[in-house]
């Protein structure tokens, strides 16, 4: 709960006068019995009509006063709900922005999106009926005990003995309640990791009819979810029907222990109305104790989860000169003998097994260089480590051993904004979002108009843009659907080449166009972009023939290096798939 309040000590203020106003409600509700008590065995015996209404009076302005200030309090409880919760929103999403590949592999994508909506929910329901019930309650039960001690020791003291009994019950249940829904929300994240892949893939399972199949695996997921929140709901539920049955026992018995000492002349009537009053307050006293630690439970689980996100340690800092490694070569990107295996990082980086399983590499020994202003291709099968290249020289990742420069800098020196902005970028199965074509290209980097059209010219989308009567106003659709799949990667590579970067990688990112526009669009690369360094991940060879330099790859090592020539000659995988390829061509 430490993390709850941390946000909540902006709004201290604000929530000690949510408190002040219903505590103070609070004790005028606790009043009208009193009040009515007063009138009944005091004033109506006088006879007076102008005391009776006097009286009445007074009890319409008090319940008038609580009800105004209970609104109040609760308006004051919602802003901070809302404006504390967003603010936890908001770090969490820096934050996961921000997060390292490994840190984003070991909490997952569907996780990270729970946390970002069901848990934050659970954080602003609690933090807005923490200050109304969490005041109202105990200062409710409390001050129900307290007032009919001072009006009959002896039918007060049977609340005195059945209080502390609820209370345990209540504490607990809610205590029991915390892991039943961490468990809860973990799965949460599964469901949201099947929705995410139905929904992505929602073609696919159309196509191959699997809507059946998907809807008994989300069916599955559901029903696991179903089970472990109906698990924790009846525990937590467990103190209202023992609540209710305890008070109503007493009740009976303050009934009959009442109406004995009445009829004794022991009692007066207003005290026993004004007692079964109060037993009400208290049971609703009790109740809103128990949502509160229902509530709580949920919170803590919840927040122990956003929490885990948010302090997590920047793992991908700067170094300093002094720990960087240094060269003095001349090239302006170098891969000096790179090992690198996933699920590692830090100290851990080093140790050979993970999990108790033998590291398998992803990259062993990869070891190749870059003039300024070269071009290089990368070719292998699919799992060969293509794009984890990019995602070292991009600092996604750290290198296990071996160290990469760029511009005669260990990558791990620079700030990574600074870094970033070297780069423009296409990866595998990039996002065009639900914006306009032109800010899909743009991307919030202030590129001019003009920047904009020659960027989109030069990725060959300028013909099919300007054909939109809005032209570049276009609206692109959830995942660019209401783009065709060459239309999406042109679009992408406009963005890419729109802040004229130093450093241009294209993963994949022309499979969908066919053979002349993506000869045009390496035709436009070479003369616009003489000076850019560019790295072009393919599957094709005809996409990478007519680069300065080629890598092949092969189960994470280079087994070819050269130029389209060179390897016709050297490497025979390079060979086959050139046969193949450019055979079909013919």
């Amino acid at each position: 709960m430490k993390f709850i309040f941390s946000y909540l000590k902006k709004y201290r203020k604000l929530v000690v006068t949510v408190m002040i106003i219903k505590f103070s409600a609070t004790l005028g509700e606790l009043m009208l019995p009193y009040v009515l008590e007063h009138l009944i065995d005091n004033i109506v015996p006088q006879k007076e009509v102008s005391l009776i209404f006097l009286w009445g009076a007074v009890m319409v302005l008090l319940a008038v006063a609580v009800r105004q200030a209970n609104v109040k309090a609760n308006r004051l409880s919602v802003r901070v709900a809302k404006e504390s919760t967003f603010e936890i929103r908001r770090d969490l999403f820096w934050k996961s922005i921000n997060l390292s590949g490994n840190q984003l592999d070991e909490f997952g994508l569907p996780s990270l999106n729970s946390r970002m909506t069901s848990d934050s929910y659970n954080l602003q329901s609690f933090i807005q009926s923490f200050q109304s019930l969490g005041i109202r309650a105990p200062i409710m039960l409390l001050g129900g005990i307290f007032i009919t001690l001072t009006m009959d020791t002896g039918l007060a003291f049977i609340l005195c003995i059945i209080a502390p009994i609820l209370i345990a019950a209540v504490v607990f249940v809610s205590m029991k309640g915390i892991p039943l829904y961490d468990k809860v929300q973990q799965s949460m994240d599964e469901i949201v990791r099947i929705m995410r892949e139905n929904i992505g893939g929602i073609r696919v399972v159309k196509a191959l009819s699997k809507e059946n199949y998907e809807m008994h695996r989300f069916g599955g997921a559901n029903d696991q979810m179903v089970k472990k929140d109906v698990k924790a709901g009846i525990v937590m539920a467990l103190p209202g029907p023992i609540t209710t049955f305890v008070l109503n026992m007493g009740l009976t018995i303050v009934v009959i222990v009442g109406a004995i000492r009445v009829n004794n002349g022991t009692t007066k009537p207003g005290v026993i109305l004004a007692f079964l009053t109060y037993f009400n307050m208290i049971l609703m006293g009790v109740m809103a104790l128990n949502r509160v630690f229902m509530l709580m439970s949920k919170a803590n689980a919840s927040a122990n989860r956003i929490a885990a996100v948010v302090s997590t340690a920047d793992e991908l800092l700067p170094i300093s000169q002094e720990k960087a490694a240094v060269t003095d070569r001349e090239e302006y990107i170098i891969f000096d003998h790179v090992n690198f295996s996933y699920g590692r990082s830090g100290e851990d980086a080093s140790a050979e097994k993970f999990d108790g399983k033998e590291r398998q590499k992803c990259l062993e020994d990869i070891h190749f260089s870059m003039n300024k202003g070269g071009s290089l291709g990368i070719l292998g099968a699919t799992g060969c480590g293509k794009t984890t290249i990019i995602n070292l020289l991009m600092r996604f990742y750290d290198a296990d051993e071996g160290n990469i420069f760029i511009d005669g800098k260990d990558v791990r020196t620079y700030n990574k904004d600074e870094l970033h902005r070297l780069f423009g970028v296409v990866f595998q199965n990039d996002v065009i979002f639900a914006d306009t074509l032109e800010e899909n290209i743009s991307f919030g980097r202030n590129v001019s108009a003009e920047g904009i059209r020659r960027a989109a010219a030069d990725a060959k989308a300028q013909e099919f843009i300007e054909g939109y009567e809005d032209t570049y106003s276009h609206r692109a659709a959830v995942h660019g659907a209401n783009l065709s799949g060459g239309q999406r990667q042109r679009v992408l590579i406009a963005r890419a080449l729109a802040a004229a970067p130093q450093i241009l990688i294209l993963d994949d990112s022309s499979s969908a166009l066919d053979y002349k526009t993506d000869a045009a669009l390496r035709k436009a690369i070479r003369e616009h972009y003489a000076d850019t360094t560019t790295i072009i991940v393919a599957q094709r060879i005809s996409s990478i023939m007519s680069l300065d330099d080629i890598i092949v790859l092969d189960e994470g090592k280079i087994i070819g290096h050269g130029t389209h020539e060179e390897l016709m000659h050297t490497c025979e995988m390079y060979q086959e798939i050139y046969q193949m390829q450019m055979g079909e061509e013919r």
